[in-house]
């Protein structure tokens, strides 16, 4: 299945996304929820961010291309950090360049979405955590995150988190390719069979760290092929079973 939130007539709601037509949703998917026969033509709504996370974790150096491109040592264990739910960027949003930033980055990656509180769970158990699979761009202000020696105000912008444009279920999330295309040209290309540390790993080892709420959103790591954006710019980014999450920058 796939999820999605949309606007209409001013009232916030979740759907069904099947083909190009979306069946609202009474109630939560997180929790108990309904299909109802209340159809729309996805062209007649507004599609927002396809859930409201509490925290946006993300993680770095995750596939062994792009940390050979930053010239980094193979992390020991998952490099976290976390995104403000306030830089969230639904599909067609406008990635605003800050005025202060010369180098502004795209990096495509597989988002997942929580499903169940989660904490101290082991590798094993972490698929049953997931309600489904996005497309994310973890957009970077590369020259900030140079200057400033940590990555917190660098990809804490207000649009530099992109996702959606849906929530796809019943994935293989640890066999998922992924595209970055810049204005129609494939920048990246990988799977998630080449992540360091596989989905499991991941889930479980924020989940030792943090509580893992419904709705969260953990991004995976990019693989190489990292590089700048430039205004007018289109950036899409193509995650098998999911779509393609279309972002415009300005």
């Amino acid at each position: 299945m796939k999820f999605v939130r949309f606007r209409k007539d001013n009232s916030c709601s979740y759907g069904l996304l099947e083909d190009d037509k979306v069946k609202k949703i009474e109630g939560d998917i997180f929790k108990d929820y309904e299909i109802t026969n209340c159809c729309y033509d996805i062209n007649d709504v507004d599609v927002l961010v396809p859930c409201q996370p509490s925290k946006i974790v993300c993680v770095g150096l995750n596939y062994k291309g792009h940390v050979q491109e930053v010239n980094k040592a193979l992390p020991e264990e998952p490099v976290i950090f976390l995104k403000p739910p306030s830089a969230a960027l639904p599909h067609k949003g406008k990635i605003v360049k800050p005025a202060i930033s010369s180098r502004v980055d795209y990096e495509g990656e597989v988002g997942l979405v929580i499903v169940k509180p989660a904490k101290n769970i082991r590798p094993e158990e972490a698929y049953s955590y997931i309600l489904g699979a996005t497309c994310f761009n973890d957009v970077t202000a590369r020259d900030l995150q140079s200057k400033d020696g940590q990555w917190t105000r660098s990809k804490s912008f207000d649009t530099f988190a992109p996702f959606g444009p849906c929530i796809a279920t019943d994935l293989n999330y640890d066999n998922l390719s992924i595209e970055l295309l810049l204005n129609g040209e494939v920048k990246q290309k990988s799977n998630t069979s080449d992540l360091i540390f596989n989905v499991g790993q991941l889930v479980s080892f924020i989940s030792q760290v943090m509580v893992l709420m419904p709705g969260d959103v953990i991004a995976t790591g990019t693989p190489s092929g990292i590089g700048p954006m430039s205004s007018g710019d289109t950036v899409q980014v193509k995650v098998e079973g999911v779509g393609v999450l279309e972002n415009y920058v300005i």
